[in-house]
């Protein structure tokens, strides 16, 4: 992602929210400190964090002179979360501004820091409360076996079934990203396919009729199979 001064302007309007966050940062500002706050932003969905920019409306860019490394600094952040962050430098008019990306956080992973799962409450950062973090985890995918089917193939999968499964997961989750990842990354994050190939869970779940998914029917490899 690279930001350019137009976006930046955009966003001087904007209220903070789950995905952007202003800091004034004119003279300093503490690495570990804004370690935290991009895992924050990315618990919570991926967002950008803005230096040198005051954080009430109406905002002003006072420019900042924190960071000057900035690949450095950039690799600090990814060695510690092990995200890949994005970090822009723009040089305004009224001041140099540092913008640093983080994208969302894997399905079922909160990314963790210094022991402490981080999100943002108005002006702090403060850890994620235990229910928080179980919703998190109940993103995980559903629990049958991973027992890889030798035979099977992708296209033995039916797309309507793929699809109703995104919704009803998405649903339970309340997470948007199952609905703009590939059917393909659906079905690893919810381990139904996996390197060596298409687990028996994701036959049961969504196989078609004409092989592995019949209502009342039976697999190829003689496998009794249910379709919801």
């Amino acid at each position: 992602m690279s930001v350019s001064v137009e976006q930046l302007n955009s966003w001087l309007d904007n209220k903070e929210n789950e995905h952007l966050e202003f800091k004034e940062a004119k003279e300093n500002y503490h690495f570990e400190k804004l370690v935290k706050y991009c895992a924050a932003l990315s618990n919570e969905g991926g967002g950008s964090i803005v230096l040198g920019v005051t954080d009430e409306l109406p905002r002003r860019i006072v420019g900042t002179r924190v960071f000057e490394n900035l690949e450095r600094t950039k690799a600090g952040l990814i060695d510690k979360l092990r995200l890949r962050i994005d970090a822009d430098e723009l040089f305004h008019s009224d001041g140099r501004i540092l913008i640093f990306t983080s994208p969302p956080r894997p399905i079922g992973v909160p990314i963790p820091v210094e022991g402490a799962y981080w999100m943002r409450a108005g002006e702090d950062l403060v850890p994620m409360t235990p229910d928080m973090l179980r919703r998190i985890f109940d993103e995980s995918g559903p629990d049958f076996s991973a027992e890889v089917c030798p035979r099977a193939q992708l296209a033995d999968l039916s797309r309507q079934a793929i699809e109703a499964f995104r919704d009803r997961w998405h649903r339970r989750a309340k997470n948007d990203r199952l609905l703009q990842i590939s059917e393909e990354q659906l079905l690893r994050d919810a381990e139904l396919v996996t390197d060596d190939g298409l687990t028996y869970a994701g036959l049961v779940l969504l196989g078609t009729k004409c092989g592995f998914g019949s209502p009342s029917g039976t697999s190829r490899d003689g496998v009794r199979v249910s379709v919801d």
